[in-house]
């Protein structure tokens, strides 16, 4: 035949994984080639639980091969079992998180940041904590959990692709932070249509096959809610402790009152809230307006028997730092004297633990 088996190779690397930017080579799929008298075998191993995933990839690779074999083709698919995804506790239960191995033993301290729901400014305030405990000196790690809507890549104005070395993924870096997102690794445009076990296994691919650098501190920006992503991480991680993310008014504090009674259930230690939007500045009378309510955030530190982290104010730069990539504690203003008070109170209570 005239097609070779390094042929066969390099024309798979064509083959991008369902719903990602990556090729089954650089995956690691491709696990042999072979080319005999009858035709071509291509070995596949892939781990996961979808049984629709074998006929994806073999109409994948037989477009990519087709006009280039010229008999039989044959794709040989082996499905590993997906041990994230069935070490998922029945009916949302907890379970013992020392069941699994520990992931993210590179960080000494790794701290998830939360919210009981979304549009609260969480992924601001993790990349600003993250980049602003860089700027202390800090080896520091921002690992975006959130799947179905990443934004690391485009707050922390980097949206490169990773590389690989040795089936590992090297994290992106930018102003000292070492960060990985699925966002890095799919199409802008791709929307993640994947049910709950393809997510889980992602978001374990994400904290075990990227090879992290040794870090004082890795912050986890986690999904809004308290649902497999937030369980995963429980079981899987030895989590420092969580900053739970909320803004002033009652339907937001609702929200976060599940999340911190959900990572009291895993044993997480709840090291603080963030009260973000807490006040405007007008600009002509410089005063204080509390558009979603005043003390929201501190009532409910003090119900929850956690300190109140910060009242982070809202401020239309923020909204253009995020967009830039550029964020906002990099530039002389209030932030960063923000947030260095919210780090020397979480150091505080991570030096007692």
């Amino acid at each position: 035949m005239s097609i070779t088996r390094e042929g066969v190779f390099e024309l798979l690397k064509a083959v991008k994984y369902p719903g990602m930017n990556r090729d089954l080579v650089s995956l690691g799929m491709v696990k042999d080639v072979e080319i005999r008298d009858d035709g071509v075998y291509v070995f596949l191993e892939v781990s996961s639980s979808d049984p629709q995933l074998p006929q994806q990839l073999d109409l994948a690779v037989r477009e990519s091969l087709n006009d280039a074999v010229p008999g039989k083709l044959e794709v040989l698919t082996r499905l590993v079992r997906d041990e994230s995804a069935e070490a998922q506790p029945a009916h949302g239960q907890a379970g013992d998180p020392n069941q699994l191995p520990k992931l993210l033993t590179e960080a000494k301290h790794v701290i998830a940041v939360a919210s009981g729901k979304g549009g609260v400014g969480k992924s601001a305030v993790a990349s600003n904590l993250a980049v602003a405990l860089a700027k202390t000196g800090d080896r520091v790690g921002l690992l975006d959990a959130d799947i179905y809507g990443p934004s690391v890549q485009l707050v922390m104005g980097e949206n490169r692709r990773p590389l690989v070395r040795d089936n590992k993924i090297l994290p992106i870096e930018n102003f000292g932070v070492s960060m990985i997102s699925i966002g890095y690794l799919i199409e802008e445009d791709s929307a993640m249509i994947w049910r709950g076990p393809m997510v889980m296994q992602a978001l374990t691919q994400l904290m075990q096959d990227v090879e992290w650098p040794e870090l004082d501190t890795l912050v986890v920006d986690l999904p809004p809610g308290t649902g497999d992503a937030q369980l995963t991480l429980a079981q899987r991680v030895q989590l420092a402790g969580v900053v739970v993310v909320t803004t002033p008014q009652e339907m937001a504090l609702i929200d976060a009152r599940k999340a911190v009674t959900m990572f009291r259930k895993v044993n997480a230690p709840i090291l603080g809230i963030v009260e973000n939007m807490s006040y405007f500045i007008c600009d002509g009378c410089q005063a204080r307006h509390y558009l979603f309510g005043q003390g929201g955030g501190a009532r409910e530190a003090e119900r929850q028997g956690v300190p109140l982290l910060a009242e982070l104010p809202l401020d239309p730069r923020i909204r253009e730092s995020g967009d830039l990539g550029r964020p906002i504690v990099l530039e002389e203003s209030v932030y960063a004297g923000i947030y260095q008070q919210m780090i020397d109170k979480i150091r505080g209570q991570l030096s007692g633990q």
